[in-house]
């Protein structure tokens, strides 16, 4: 009896280790179906899913400085700065030193930036019609991984 009780804990253990255990493989195939849901639903406006981040949170701010707009992202300058500069190449950003101080560069919306707001609306119906989840388990699966990230953040503090 001892000896079965052990050998199933041994089982437990290496189950841990089994690839469709894994939180992270399952975040990361997520992330990926993502993508290429979003590459289909961004093809028309011309975007990348990175783009479209950027877009969405100057839509959501106006104007921001560079710095603000990473923190936001969650992205460091080397991965943002190119974005910027794709996005004020296609004449939807522009960037200028700010005023104020001279080390900040503000980001904002071009009119062409704003004119491609109400195009947008589509994406997020598109995605949730591909995710088939209800609005409900959308919200929930919103919550829960903000939750997470907060937590495995603080785990790292």
């Amino acid at each position: 009896m001892l000896a079965d009780l052990a050998a199933a804990g041994a089982d437990l253990r290496s189950d841990m280790l089994l690839l469709d255990q894994q939180l992270c493989f399952s975040l990361n195939a997520a992330t990926r179906a993502f993508g290429s849901v979003y590459r289909t639903a961004l093809k028309d406006l011309g975007l990348t899913y990175p783009q479209y981040l950027v877009m969405l949170v100057l839509w959501e701010h106006g104007e921001l400085p560079v710095k603000r707009l990473g923190e936001r992202l969650r992205l460091d300058s080397g991965t943002l700065s190119p974005l910027l500069k794709r996005l004020e190449a296609t004449g939807l950003v522009a960037r200028e030193r700010s005023p104020q101080d001279e080390r900040s560069v503000i980001v904002s919306l071009t009119p062409a930036g704003r004119d491609l707001r109400d195009p947008a609306r589509a994406v997020p119906r598109h995605i949730g019609a591909a995710a088939g989840l209800s609005l409900a388990e959308l919200r929930t699966l919103r919550e829960l991984l903000t939750r997470l990230t907060a937590n495995l953040d603080a785990a790292e503090a």
